[in-house]
């Protein structure tokens, strides 16, 4: 039984890859279990690494650390990759009120535990650790431990902290949804709301009686219309034609035209008459509208065509077909010109069965291809992002330079490399699948290592005196924010609760929540004000933790 021995207990290489696949399957399997409709999913890994510490379980120190330091990188820097195509839209008009909001969500909390730390006499290492573990921001708790690297401190106790605020941190939100909801929220307030939507494409048809566009080109129509808009189908007496930018305009054309809705009255008045059919239908059989075209979603697959704009292909006019429609990571986008097109973009095509045939070699539409990630960039994007977490600043009153480590620096290359690399011609595209995997294994890794180098103190911590404070400071600083800044969203600004509780959810990284929101609550809106502040919080968390470490303990 020598054999078993060294493999579980004898201290190795092989015994720490054993130990933390062990760990992280039992985690993993457990966090499937529901209780009261919850699971804490990945998280369990932390949880049953504390209980393998707690039980006497260990593995060697310099492998820990590496472990520990590998998988925070891969999560975080594959997290910046997929959150990084959607950071900088999420400005956008509607966008900006709920990120100042979720803004508000993470000073508040921020505010509070500095305050709390200095009320309770807990120490500050410990307070940013509970503050993690109430926001169930596991990266924040990475970037604090490396920032206590840094300055030479124990950076252990933070996951203590974040050990014991953790649950209540994902109930929390919860408990902060269900209070806004049994308070303030009427039946009504619950039934599903249009939202307007900047991406979400409108189709309309019109018909050509406006004597300014009589004999004007496409082109030059569009030159003098603000709103921007695609002629998908053109019919002239009885004949339908995929119309390029030199087509004249005549008067009686019917047009079919792809664009905002917000935009429809100004092209009305622009075209002259908007015929009263319903094109937005789920069920319009678009190849059966005109035996002469058929439409036709072509997957954009060539390294090649990686950041170039649509308008530079000219595509409407070598082929006769024309491109109404973009999706891409699930929102559809307008086809105009200026649009930069990235690997993985589904474009709707309409013409002729044999020129979509011509533009399907030239977008490529090898799916196959799709699914073989770029391995090169996601190490090129960890050693720069490393690179970048290892430049020290300098700030007046801060004795110690400002390093952004192994969680700050991977992230903001991830974000740069998803946002711009197409910009570049950088394939940064990975399937969604890769994508979770990368983040998944990462996440594993890093939670392992945690839970196994505090649970040898978690018992002894939670069963004391401190322990329990620590529970109710975690439970203060998950429900005071989210209550308060979903008061003033719901009451003062008219938001819907929808809307609310999603953006609540994601400023405190808690996909969990999520789910029950998505659960109890109809239609879409939750998941999309998530998307909308995930991104900016996640960044600003994993960046507040080290600054309020690096300003305050110097």
């Amino acid at each position: 039984m020598e054999w078993l021995y060294s493999l579980f207990l004898e201290h190795s290489a092989l015994q720490a890859v054993v130990v933390l696949s062990l760990i992280s399957a039992i985690g993993l399997g457990l966090g499937r279990v529901h209780f009261w409709g919850v699971s804490l999913g990945v998280t369990f890994v932390f949880f049953a690494g504390i209980l393998a510490g707690h039980l006497g379980l260990s593995v060697d120190p310099q492998m820990l650390n590496y472990a520990e330091s590998f998988g925070l990188v891969i999560f975080v820097y594959s997290l910046g990759l997929q959150v990084g195509p959607g950071f900088f839209s999420s400005f956008r008009k509607g966008g900006v009120t709920l990120n100042m909001l979720a803004l508000g969500v993470v000073l508040l909390g921020t505010l509070l535990t500095v305050v709390a730390s200095y009320a309770t006499g807990v120490s500050l290492p410990d307070m940013v650790g509970i503050l993690c573990g109430a926001t169930t921001n596991t990266p924040a708790l990475g970037a604090a431990q490396q920032t206590l690297k840094q300055m030479g401190m124990d950076s252990s106790t933070p996951a203590l902290g974040c050990a014991v605020a953790y649950p209540m941190g994902v109930v929390g939100v919860i408990l902060a949804v269900l209070l806004i909801r049994k308070v303030l929220v009427r039946k009504e307030d619950l039934e599903i709301k249009e939202k307007d939507d900047a991406n979400k494409t409108y189709i309309a048809a019109f018909q050509v009686h406006n004597p300014a566009i009589f004999n004007k080109s496409i082109k030059d129509i569009a030159r003098m219309s603000y709103p921007k808009f695609v002629i998908s189908r053109l019919w002239r007496d009885g004949h339908v034609s995929i119309p390029t930018s030199d087509k004249i305009l005549k008067e009686g054309d019917r047009l079919l035209v792809v664009t905002a809705e917000k935009d429809a009255l100004a092209l009305t008045v622009l075209f002259g008459e908007q015929e009263n059919t319903d094109w937005n239908k789920e069920d319009i059989d678009w190849n059966a509208i005109d035996s002469e075209l058929i439409s036709q979603r072509i997957v954009v697959t060539r390294p090649e065509l990686n950041g170039k704009k649509l308008g530079s292909l000219r595509l409407r006019n070598h082929y006769g077909i024309n491109i109404s429609r973009v999706y891409r990571s699930g929102v559809q986008l307008l086809a105009t010109p200026g649009l930069v097109l990235q690997l993985g973009d589904r474009l709707t095509v309409v013409g002729e069965a044999a020129a979509i045939q011509n533009v399907e070699k030239v977008l490529g539409n090898a799916v196959k291809s799709l699914k073989e990630p770029n391995l090169v960039v996601v190490f090129i994007g960890i050693v720069l992002g490393l690179a970048l977490g290892a430049i020290p600043f300098s700030f007046p009153g801060v004795s110690t330079p400002v390093k952004l480590g192994l969680a700050g620096g991977p992230i903001i290359v991830g974000i740069l490399l998803g946002t711009f690399g197409p910009r570049i011609h950088m394939i940064t595209y990975t399937t969604r699948s890769a994508n979770l995997m990368l983040r998944a294994l990462g996440l594993s890794m890093y939670l392992a290592c945690l839970g196994l180098d505090a649970g040898a103190h978690f018992f002894d911590t939670v069963f004391r005196p401190e322990g329990l404070l620590w529970i109710a400071l975690g439970v203060g600083l998950t429900i005071v924010p989210t209550v308060l800044v979903g008061f003033v969203a719901f009451k003062m600004m008219k938001i819907d609760f929808g809307t609310v509780s999603g953006m609540l959810c994601g400023s405190m990284a808690n996909p969990m929540a999520l789910n029950y929101v998505n659960d109890t609550i109809p239609g879409d809106n939750p998941s999309v004000a998530y998307a909308t502040v995930y991104p900016l919080c996640m960044f600003l968390r994993v960046i507040i933790a080290q600054v309020l470490l690096m300003f305050l303990l110097n």
